[in-house]
């Protein structure tokens, strides 16, 4: 990782960047339970699920969106923070084994309502499958520092 300062001013309206894959293992599934507490059939009990319409174990919304963000995060920028995450939908279920990819692109920017020192920039976050499907979507929204 390096440090890029970016401020308000330097993101343009339809930048995009885009991760490499990642598959998604029984073991972050596993981790992802004990971490939460979240041991609901539908990640775990292999053979409950086999009898549900998806067939497999899916891994939890909040473990995607986790590994999503984290794919995205690659530099340190000092002028800029995560304000927190917009319209997050879980369009389709991921299974072990699935790989996912993640494609970023900025798709706002405004100022902030109260402090002229800084403005929003909001980035939509698009998760897809090793089939090029999507599995999730969200917006991030940043709190980024002007000039």
């Amino acid at each position: 990782m390096q440090v890029i300062e970016r401020h308000f001013e330097d993101y343009e309206i339809g930048e995009r960047r885009q991760s490499m894959g990642r598959t998604v293992t029984e073991s972050d599934i596993v981790l992802h339970a004990g971490q939460t507490g979240d041991w609901f059939p539908h990640h775990v009990d292999a053979e409950w699920c086999a009898t549900q319409p998806f067939g497999a174990r899916i891994a939890h919304g909040t473990l995607i969106i986790s590994i999503a963000v984290g794919m995205t995060a690659g530099d340190i920028n000092p002028a800029s923070m995560s304000y927190g995450y917009d319209r997050i939908r879980f369009v389709k279920p991921v299974l072990i084994g699935d790989t996912i990819t993640v494609t970023a692109e900025i798709v706002e920017k405004r100022p902030h309502p109260r402090r002229e020192d800084a403005g929003f920039v909001d980035e939509k976050v698009t998760v897809t499958n090793q089939r090029g499907e999507v599995v999730l979507t969200l917006v991030h929204l940043y709190l980024v520092t002007r000039r």
